[in-house]
């Protein structure tokens, strides 16, 4: 077994960290993880996998996990409510831990009937908050119905939060109730509105939460004018200010205006209090994300 979370010794010894996003292939072919894996290997300090995102069947999150692993890079295993039960979830975080992965991110899960299996039966015998207490639990070696390990889960405990979500303040309290339950750092849907969300770190700041959790803002670098108003439009919980719509709709290069306003999404975030970090999420355009670390003076 590895020694632990080198991504929470980060995070403990106050780096500003950077941690993006891959998805598995909707295939038994790994070698895009490797490839994409390759690309960020160097600007991120984590890397998410996600595990069949909006309900769609792709290769293990646990698998292309252990092909980054193999790769020198620090994975983290996002595992999901909605298809397993407290057997299967226990089995599967103490399967990661086993095969030297701490880093789990504890979600609900995109409700099936979005995905490619709408006729699949959503199982969510735990909810996202329910499992970090559950993980919580094997930290200190015990399972949820009671029974002793045979030795405590180097578990380094995640979830997210969507500080754009109505109403503002139930979202503060939800993240209250992550904390409490184990949540150790905190990945947030994309910034785009930075007044709102500075208004819900005043909010975190002020139940001290931003001591007690390590809290990463979320960024999705827009293509086009028009791929934002799709995610303002289709995306539920993204906030998008027109005005970041219509600078992007007037530049002759969209994708160049883009990364401008990520960049300077991200200088603005390094100036709030209890910020510890982003978590870059290009969506079918990972190869952006060495060129954001650099400009941003990330590297």
């Amino acid at each position: 077994m590895q020694n632990g979370s080198k991504f929470e010794k980060l995070l403990n010894f106050g780096k500003f960290v950077v941690t993006a996003e891959l998805g598995p292939p909707k295939s038994a072919d790994l070698s895009i993880i490797r490839r994409h894996g390759e690309c960020l290997k160097g600007y991120v300090d984590a890397i998410n996998v996600t595990d069949n995102q909006t309900a769609v069947v792709r290769a293990s999150s646990l698998a292309c996990a252990v092909e980054l692993k193999s790769m020198g890079l620090e994975p983290i295993v996002q595992v999901t409510c909605r298809d397993r039960n407290r057997i299967a979830l226990q089995s599967d975080m103490l399967g990661a831990v086993g095969l030297g992965i701490h880093n789990i991110l504890c979600l609900s899960g995109d409700h099936e009937k979005f995905g490619n299996e709408p006729g699949a039966k959503g199982v969510y015998d735990l909810d996202s908050i329910q499992l970090l207490g559950v993980a919580s639990g094997m930290k200190e070696g015990r399972l949820c119905g009671g029974d002793k390990l045979d030795g405590p889960a180097d578990i380094f405990l995640g979830a997210v939060e969507n500080p754009f979500a109505d109403p503002l303040n139930y979202r503060i309290l939800r993240l209250r109730k992550k904390v409490e339950a184990g949540a150790r750092f905190i990945q947030t849907q994309c910034v785009f509105d930075i007044e709102l969300f500075e208004k819900w770190m005043e909010g975190i700041r002020k139940l001290g939460l931003h001591e007690r959790t390590k809290i990463l803002a979320g960024l999705t670098p827009v293509k086009s004018a028009r791929a934002a108003c799709y995610m303002k439009e289709k995306v539920p919980g993204i906030v998008i200010p027109d005005k970041i719509i219509e600078r992007v709709a007037r530049a002759k290069d969209q994708k160049e205006e883009g990364i401008n306003i990520c960049v300077e999404t991200i200088e603005r975030l390094r100036e709030i209090e209890g910020i510890a970090g982003i978590h870059i999420m290009a969506i079918a355009w990972e190869g952006v994300v060495p060129t954001l670390v650099e400009r941003a003076g990330l590297m």
